[in-house]
């Protein structure tokens, strides 16, 4: 019998009830020698089962993910950390810095272990036989996905790799059209047998709508403009052999194809139960908050918090821990809230207005510096913030996202302080003023001396556990969060890796390439309308005609708002061919040496270094180690 690679902690979780609770199925195989060990009985061969989910990326891991903190949407400051060595570009062939490369490919020989086994199994049922065989070829698919989202056209492992295989004749990277072709005729194979959705101890497994989504999430990217016809950047990629890897003509079909795929998976989703999430006064069970009070940032906060959740398509079970997104975005408190994330004002111009507009084509909005001017928040905007404090204009009149997702000066963060004797916020002034039993809120102030700020009242200068622009992260972080002062892991709850927003910005993509705009501006109104704000055609009526390249701006304007911290933008603005714009640059925000407001609101620039090496890092580095291992591997281009 073969020998085969220690088997991961399984990351499948298992969900009680109405998903209340989730912990780890804490099932290792034990280290056994032979596959005839592994698959002796059903237990053992479910075990092997949830093994093969345990290659998947964390992409909530708060030090280690590879697209979480490191695109252009915030900036931290927790700059010593291992991701932050990707928005400052240092990262290449040679050390990777964070790599999936052979992860996944583990994850893909782990999948056929078990395709070619799973009949040794003795008295397993028919059809849980067929559903272990169908979740091994969705992790095929999707391993296979994500080698190509990162690295382009890969080799591709259509069977269980074999160890004998002499090192003249390992595999080349196939063109990535031909791999397109693979992991959607994968996702396409296992769609065909998987239920269409899981609930309690199989929540986040392997679904056919899940399949489908993925599907058309793939072809989405390969008819985008980094993938599609891209001779600008890749008319030179050829393996060793000359074959081209990159399709070096545009092709309009591939919209098509990305329109018919979302189609496909929007029925499937519907047609099972999915729904946008429209709840306005959940609370997760056992950490109460009624804040935020206003129902439209109510719902907006838990989009992805909430558990039990049917906009959520596919989701990641494991636990956040200590240094990810909760704890890392509170107001400070020496112990776990690091008050380090923090949105650049890149991002925040993103954030429409009231009116559903960007800040620059919004006729109602400020302009130029005067979107810096000082003002007091008054009563008019009591449901946002203190009407006593101070912001700046850019900070009002903004859409409920803004003020679901992003904590500014003078504004709101809904939290709770721990009733215990160690709350984190027990002492602060505006917590106990805004606060009671059934409701938590405190006022962010980022000027020096202020409770958010980089030196609050009594303390000394920070190097870390700050917010480098004058603004923290609100999304993510559950309101009724009990903080104390003491180190905890914060609330749990699933992280969606797919969820029904983004078939619709999909379809909505597609439909736009396709010129089917009436289908487009539909799709986007369902977002839009979630979101609390006026249909596409009411916010742009009088301001542009909304042909072909507007729509274009929108839905890509759209996407980077709706998933904001979700893990996209990292590689929608390199599919885009958008990277080297937006990641090229210093981040900015606010002065948060400021000891007044108005030298606060100042425009500043973040001095951490930010680089992207255009074309070479639209696309990661294959580890050195590797390209030298096979003679027939060759590298990205640049690396």
């Amino acid at each position: 019998m073969k020998k085969f690679n220690q088997i991961f902690i399984v990351a499948a979780c298992m969900l009680l009830g109405i998903l209340s609770s989730c912990s780890y199925l804490d099932v290792v195989p034990d280290e056994k020698a032979t596959e005839k060990d592994a698959f002796e009985d059903k237990d053992a061969a479910k075990r092997f089962v949830y093994s093969c989910y345990a290659y998947i990326p964390n992409p909530r891991s708060g030090t280690g993910s590879l697209d979480l903190f490191t695109s252009d949407e915030v900036v931290t400051a927790f700059e010593h950390e291992t991701f932050a060595a990707f928005p400052k570009g240092n990262y290449s062939a040679s050390n990777p810095v964070i790599s999936y490369w052979n992860s996944l490919f583990q994850g893909i020989k782990q999948c056929y272990i078990l395709l070619n086994n799973i009949d040794m199994v003795p008295a397993l049922e028919a059809s849980i036989k067929a559903d272990y065989i169908a979740q091994a070829k969705f992790l095929i698919a999707y391993y296979h996905f994500l080698l190509v989202r990162n690295y382009g056209p890969v080799i591709l492992v259509k069977e269980e790799p074999s160890l004998t295989t002499p090192a003249d004749q390992y595999a080349a990277r196939s063109p990535y059209d031909e791999c397109v072709d693979y992991v959607c005729q994968m996702f396409d194979e296992a769609a065909a047998e998987l239920p269409a959705t899981r609930i309690n101890e199989n929540y986040g497994l392997a679904t056919s709508v899940a399949a489908k989504a993925l599907k058309a999430r793939m072809l989405l990217y390969a008819a985008s403009p980094l993938f599609n016809g891209n001779s600008e950047f890749y008319s030179n990629f050829v393996n060793k052999d000359g074959t081209a890897l990159m399709p070096q003509a545009y092709s309009a079909e591939k919209w098509q194809k990305a329109k018919v795929a979302y189609e496909e998976a929007i029925r499937a989703a519907e047609g099972a139960g999915h729904s946008l999430y429209t709840s306005t006064d959940y609370m997760l069970d056992g950490y109460d908050n009624a804040e935020p009070a206003d129902p439209v940032q109510h719902r907006l906060r838990y989009t992805i918090i909430e558990p039990a959740n049917t906009e959520v398509i596919w989701a990641d079970c494991r636990s956040e821990g200590a240094y990810s997104v909760q704890n890392k975005s509170l107001p400070f408190c020496n112990g776990s809230a690091y008050n380090g994330v923090s949105p650049t004002l890149a991002m925040l111009k993103r954030f429409y207005t009231k009116n559903g507009l960007p800040v620059d084509q919004d006729p109602e909005f400020p302009k130029g510096n005067s979107i810096y001017e000082v003002t007091a928040l008054g009563e008019e905007n009591a449901t946002i913030g203190d009407p006593e404090a101070k912001t700046i204009r850019f900070n009002l009149n903004r859409e409920p996202r803004f003020y679901s997702w992003v904590a500014f000066q003078g504004g709101f963060y809904e939290i709770m302080s721990a009733s215990d004797g160690n709350g984190a916020y027990q002492n602060d002034e505006s917590y106990n003023k805004y606060s009671d039993s059934g409701r938590g809120k405190l006022v962010c102030d980022f000027v020096i001396g202020g409770n958010t700020s980089r030196q609050p009242a009594g303390s000394s200068l920070r190097t870390n556990n700050y917010s480098p622009t004058g603004y923290l992260n609100k999304k993510g972080v559950v309101p009724g969060y009990n903080v104390r002062t003491s180190l905890y892991n914060p609330p749990f709850y699933p992280w969606p890796v797919i969820r029904l927003a983004e078939l619709y910005l999909g379809y909505a993509e597609a439909c736009v390439e396709c010129n089917d705009l009436n289908t487009a501006k539909t799709y986007l109104d369902k977002v839009r309308t979630r979101a609390g704000i006026p249909t596409v055609e009411t916010s742009w009526n009088g301001i542009a005609t909304l042909d072909q390249a507007k729509l274009r701006e929108i839905v890509r304007q759209e996407r980077t708002i709706e998933f904001y911290l979700e893990n996209q933008t990292f590689w929608d603005l390199r599919r885009w061919k958008q990277a080297a714009e937006y990641f090229g640059v210093k981040a900015k925000g606010m002065n948060i040496a400021g000891k007044t407001i108005d030298e606060f609101a100042q425009e500043t620039e973040v001095s951490f270094e930010r680089k992207f090496e255009s074309p070479t890092q639209y696309l990661m580095p294959v580890p050195l180690t590797d390209v030298n291992r096979n003679m027939n591997l060759v590298q990205n281009p640049g690396y």
